[in-house]
This record gives C-alpha cells, sequence and structure tokens, in this order.
C-alpha cells in the first residue's frame, strides 16, 4: 500500500457533505438543458436494479435530481442515439458511451475467465454472433430461449453465449426491453472512434479514479475504489497520478482524496427535496452514507418481512442536504401509498410531504395515503401538509 501525500487541504464534516452533494447533482440548479444524459456523463453510470416500486432506479436517479422529468424521456436519453451502453461498473450500470475505452481493463480481465461457472456447447459463440450480425439487435429469448427448463439459473447456450460476448466485448446491451436486455454486437452500437481497447489497464483505472473522484467531489479510498469497484492495489497505484488531491476531513478518520475543481469554489445553491433510490450513488454505499449524513441505511427488499425495520423499498428523504427520514412506498391504482414512513422529528413532516407529493404526480398518482407513521403524534400534521 502507497503512502498518502500530505493533504492539500482540511475540510470540516460539512464542507466534505456540502462538496458530496453538489458533485452528485444535489446541490445548486440542476442543469436542464442537459438533461439526463447529463446527469448520466455527470455521474458517469447510473445503476440499474430489478425492482420497480413507484419505478426502476435508473428513472429514480435523475427524478431525484431533474424532478418530474418524463419517463419516457429518461429511456430515451439512456438508449436512443448511441449515448450509452450497459456493462459492468458498480453493478449492472448504464454507463456514457464515452466510458466504453476505459472498461477495456475489465473486458481483458473477462476474456482471461473461461467459464464463469457456465458450460458452453461447442459452436454456440459463433452462432449467437452470427445471429445478432444477420438480424440486428435481439432479447436472449428472440436468440433462441434465455433458459433450459431446469431452475432458474440453468441458462439456455444461447443465453450463456451472448453473455459471455457481453462481458468481453463482442456484445453490448443497448437497451432493455420489457426488462429484457436487448444485444447488438459492439461493431455497430459503439461509434468507431470509441471501438477501441488501446488504453492499458493502469490508463484505464487512472481515468476510472478520476471520474469517480469527480463523480463524488470527495472521497475515502473505499468510497471512490468501489464506485467502479476498482480494487483497493488498482487505487493505490494510480491515485497520485489520478488529479484528484489529498485532504483530510474532521471527523472521517480516514485519509481522503477530492476533485480540484470541487475545491476552487464554495458549494452554494438551493438543495432538492426529494425521495432516493436506495440504488443512489449518493447512498449506495453504507459507510460512505454514515459518515456524510450520520444516517444509517439497509435495503431490505431481501429482507424477511418480520424483520424488516423500515419496509421493503424504504427510500430516504434528501432535504436541505440532510437525510431526514424514510417512505416505504407502493401504488394502489391512482394513489401513492405510503405504507411506512419514519421521521427524524416534527421539522421533517413538510419536507416528506413535499417529496411524495412530487413523486405521486410523477408517476400520475393524485392522491397519497399513510399506512403506518414511527411518531403517530405527527399524522395530523403531515395529513395537512400532503392536503
Amino acid at each position: 500500500m502507497t503512502t498518502a501525500p500530505l493533504p492539500a487541504a482540511e475540510l470540516s464534516a460539512d464542507e466534505a457533505r456540502r462538496i458530496a452533494l453538489r458533485a452528485q447533482g444535489f446541490l445548486g440548479a440542476p442543469d436542464r438543458r442537459a438533461g439526463v444524459r447529463g446527469v448520466l456523463r455527470s455521474l458517469g453510470q447510473v445503476q440499474l436494479d430489478t425492482i420497480s416500486v413507484l419505478a426502476r432506479s435508473h428513472e429514480l436517479i435523475p427524478y431525484a435530481r431533474l424532478g418530474a422529468v418524463g419517463r419516457t424521456t429518461v429511456e430515451d436519453a439512456y438508449w436512443t442515439g448511441a449515448h450509452a451502453f450497459e456493462y459492468w461498473s458498480h453493478a449492472a450500470c448504464v454507463l456514457p458511451v464515452e466510458e466504453w475505452p476505459h472498461f477495456a481493463f475489465r473486458r481483458r480481465a473477462y476474456r482471461g475467465r473461461p467459464h464463469w461457472g457456465h458450460e458452453l456447447s461447442p459452436g454456440a459463440y459463433d452462432k449467437v454472433i452470427a445471429q445478432l450480425r444477420d438480424q440486428g439487435p435481439l432479447t436472449a429469448t428472440e436468440l433462441g430461449g434465455a433458459k433450459n427448463k431446469g431452475e432458474w439459473w440453468d441458462w439456455s447456450d444461447a443465453k450463456i453465449a451472448v453473455e459471455r460476448a457481453l462481458m468481453h466485448g463482442e456484445v453490448v446491451v443497448t437497451e432493455r426491453r420489457g426488462w429484457k436486455r436487448v444485444y447488438d454486437l459492439a461493431e455497430r452500437a459503439i461509434p468507431q472512434e470509441l471501438l477501441h481497447d488501446d488504453l492499458d489497464d493502469t490508463e484505464c483505472v487512472r481515468r476510472l479514479v478520476r471520474q469517480a473522484g469527480e463523480a463524488l467531489g470527495v472521497g475515502t479510498r473505499a468510497d471512490i475504489a468501489d464506485y467502479h469497484r476498482i480494487k483497493a492495489e488498482q487505487f493505490d497505484a494510480v491515485v497520485e497520478a489520478s488529479g484528484l488531491v489529498p485532504v483530510t476531513v474532521a471527523g472521517w478518520g480516514k485519509p481522503a482524496w477530492a476533485d480540484p475543481a470541487a475545491l476552487a469554489t464554495e458549494p452554494r445553491g438551493r438543495h432538492r427535496t426529494t425521495l432516493l433510490s436506495p440504488f443512489d450513488s449518493l447512498i449506495w454505499e453504507r459507510p460512505r452514507t454514515e459518515r456524510i449524513f450520520g444516517f444509517t441505511h439497509r435495503l431490505e427488499a431481501y429482507v424477511p418481512k418480520p424483520k424488516r425495520v423500515h419496509g421493503y423499498f424504504a427510500m430516504p428523504v434528501l432535504a436541505g442536504g440532510r437525510l431526514v427520514g424514510r417512505v416505504d412506498p407502493a401504488r394502489e391504482g391512482r394513489t401513492l401509498v405510503a405504507r411506512q414512513i419514519t421521521l427524524d422529528g416534527p421539522k421533517a413532516v413538510p419536507a416528506v410531504a413535499r417529496a411524495l407529493r412530487e413523486a405521486a404526480e410523477w408517476v400520475g398518482c393524485d392522491s397519497v395515503s399513510v399506512e403506518r407513521l414511527n411518531h403517530p403524534e405527527l399524522a395530523p400534521e403531515l395529513v395537512t401538509a400532503l392536503g
């Protein structure tokens, strides 16, 4: 492990929080002209997930920053005009197409893994490539079926082959159709000037570390490395050359690095009030969320129902640059149902009501109902605020 250089700046915990909020698009006027594509390029990635309550996570992330942008507009921004592709970053993510060359290190690593636990019949890989070349973009079902007749993980030869080609970089996911991946040849889907693996592993990682640092504003080694799932030793090898500058943050107790542009001006402007997807890059890493906001959050979708504390898909509420509560939402017809609301206290009522009203309007609901509230004595005030 390398020794970090002496810090270039000392930040208070509040300064670091505000820098992080601005970098993530929650402090200051949103760039509405750049829209969803601007959000994607600024963040460097938007995580995908199968769970859909109000909307899927990749829709919730631009909504949280821009407000009630049309849901069709979100999908079109990602998937039309060769502006983005899907690949493995923090998880399965939508990535700006400009990032394609920077993931050459990961494609090379995948090419060095022969199976990933799935055996492939002779000729199946070449058959899938030939189908895509002849027929254009296809789903796994259209390629011959996603699964065999066994258990859910029993992929068909076509699915194994196309996923392997995706890992290798010969195939690209260019959109989701009914949540099914749509595959196309990289030579057709990626602009020619970007379709290369010219960057060596060190340069790929250096650029991704810099991008992650810019997207986070300020972060520890773990924060920045986790953004694109970079190994700690890879981070150590490139951070000095990344352009990020070492800083200390009061109370963090760990070395940190910041985007120098983020240190150049004081973060100012309006704060967004909104519901956050648990997969939002502002809060997806629990230790960072606890360190910056003093807020412990856990996705409980995979926790047995009797053991849930805050609900299946509890969404933190951001207001005034703080996390002030959580809402576990659902939809029943044209009603947004708050299955459970957890408020930090009375001051959170107006913010939570505002976030719920805006979310309801965005998803086409004309009313909000509340089932459970951790402070029942605040129910009349909340109902009035929702009015």
